[in-house]
C-alpha cells in the first residue's frame, strides 16, 4: 500500500521506550508521528481543538496510570472523531477482551504486545487510507450543501422534479411556469450543481 501523503500516526503510551521504538519503527517506514505520554496529555490535545484535516490514526495503549485508553477512547467518539481517527489499541494478552469490545464500540483494530512490525504498520496503513476516505467523504459533502444553498428557491423546485424523473413539460404544469423557464432553471442547477444530466445529479443528491 502507497504510504498516504500528510498522514500522521499519533502514539500513546506511557512507557517511554515502546514510544520511541514505535516512533522509530515509523520513520523507518516514511510515517511520521507524534508522541504522547498520557491519556490526559492526549485528550487535552483535543481539548485545544484538534480536528483531523488530514489523513491520521492513533496507536493507544490500553493501560496506562491515569486516564486509560478506554476513557481516552470514550473521549474521542464523544467526539465523533473514531472515524477520521481511527483507533488501534495496543494491548497485552489479559486485556484483549477490553480491546475486542472497544473494536465493537467503533475502534479499528487492536495488537496484541508483542506484535509484529510488519502486521502493526499494515494496520496502521489501513487505518490512515480509512481516516482519509472519510476526510474525503466529508469535504465532497462541504462542498454538495455550498451549492445547494447557492440555488434560488424555484430552482430547488425544479431540482426537485427533476430527481424524481419528471420532464420538462410535468414539471412547467406542477410549478405553473413555461417549458422555456423549466429548461433555463434545469440548466443553472446543472451548471451550480456541476452536474451534466438528471441521472447525474439524482446520483449526486442521493449522496446526503
Amino acid at each position: 500500500m502507497q504510504p498516504v501523503l500528510n498522514a500522521t500516526v499519533f502514539i500513546v503510551d506511557d512507557d517511554a521506550s515502546v514510544r520511541d521504538a514505535l516512533a522509530w519503527l515509523l520513520r523507518s517506514r516514511h510515517l511520521p508521528s507524534e508522541v504522547f505520554a498520557s491519556g490526559e496529555d492526549f485528550d487535552r490535545f483535543l481539548v485545544e481543538g484538534f480536528v483531523p484535516r488530514d489523513p491520521c490514526c492513533l496507536l493507544l495503549d490500553v493501560r496506562m496510570p491515569g486516564m486509560s485508553g478506554l476513557a481516552l477512547f470514550e473521549s474521542i467518539v464523544a467526539r465523533g472523531l473514531a472515524d477520521s481517527l481511527p483507533v488501534i489499541f495496543l494491548t497485552g494478552h489479559g486485556d484483549v477482551p477490553t480491546a475486542v469490545d472497544a473494536v465493537k464500540r467503533g475502534a479499528f483494530d487492536f495488537c496484541e504486545k508483542p506484535f509484529s512490525d510488519n502486521a502493526l504498520v499494515d494496520r496502521i496503513e489501513q487505518a490512515i487510507a480509512q481516516s482519509a476516505r472519510t476526510l474525503d467523504a466529508r469535504r465532497q459533502s462541504r462542498q454538495l450543501q455550498s451549492r445547494l444553498a447557492d440555488l434560488t428557491e424555484r430552482e430547488r423546485d425544479v431540482m426537485r422534479l427533476v430527481v424524481e424523473g419528471l420532464p420538462n413539460k410535468l414539471i412547467a404544469d406542477q410549478l405553473d411556469i413555461s417549458v422555456r423557464t423549466v429548461e433555463v432553471h434545469r440548466a443553472r442547477v446543472f451548471d451550480k450543481m456541476e452536474v451534466k444530466s438528471a441521472v447525474e445529479l439524482a446520483n449526486l443528491m442521493r449522496s446526503l
